[in-house]
């Protein structure tokens, strides 16, 4: 029976539910500038910003240039001029207050974090991802957060794990488990890493990677199954 002691976890989509949380900043961000956010829209947004963010995990680009392009970019397909810069700010203080939980995440956590050394993994921008946690009441119960931008690395580059592997005091690499939803970043990562893997994937969308993961949950409770505890037993 494996037996874990330290849990890495992603925060966007595996915690909380981004989503969410981007679609009302989205709204909001529209609604300023006097512009109806349809689904067409939204859909290229989404499109532009995964081919952004997949590029800065690969190393291509910097956080910076994702987060202060996206919005040119969107509006250049639109005829449109706007100052990105500008807008990905106030897009974030809408974000910000973004906290909204995926199903069965806070019971999870406070269920664990008495037993296991529980730690926050995710590649993001600092002051969003602490206001979230902090929002959502999940900051008091991890160790540790480690945001991309304060390692000067990200997942899925080994680096990124080195870095917070030698901030976790007693850490042991056949002890420890990342849980997130990412397959490229979280996944990948981990496996680089040495890192059993759990990959949480609640829509069930097809794995057509090489990526193979120790485990493959499509709800959080069933992290209670592969950790050998009960629900409810904090």
């Amino acid at each position: 029976m494996k037996k874990y002691q330290t849990l890495l976890f992603d925060v966007d989509d595996t915690l909380l539910d981004f989503a969410a949380a981007e679609k009302l900043a989205l709204r909001l961000l529209f609604e300023e500038q006097k512009i109806t956010l349809t689904t067409e829209i939204e859909a290229l947004y989404k499109q532009i910003n995964q081919g952004l963010w997949k590029a800065f995990e690969e190393g291509e680009i910097s956080r910076d240039e994702v987060v202060n392009t996206r919005y040119s970019l969107l509006f250049k397909e639109y005829g449109l001029e706007v100052d990105g810069v500008l807008l990905e700010q106030n897009y974030r203080s809408y974000l910000e207050e973004g906290h909204q939980l995926v199903d069965g995440a806070i019971e999870l956590i406070k269920d664990l974090y008495n037993k296991y050394d529980i730690y926050i993994v995710t590649n993001g921008v600092s002051r969003t991802q602490d206001k979230r946690l902090r929002g959502s009441g999940l900051y008091p119960l991890v160790k540790g957060v480690f945001v991309s931008e304060d390692t000067g690395f990200q997942k899925p580059m080994k680096e990124y794990f080195d870095y917070v592997f030698a901030r976790i005091p007693n850490f042991s690499v056949e002890e420890g488990l990342i849980i997130g939803d990412s397959l490229s970043a979280d996944i990948k990562g981990g496996q680089l890493a040495g890192l059993d893997t759990c990959w949480f994937n609640p829509a069930m969308k097809p794995n057509d990677t090489d990526i193979v993961p120790t485990y493959h949950i499509q709800n959080l409770d069933e992290l209670y199954r592969i950790l050998h505890e009960e629900r409810g037993s904090a």
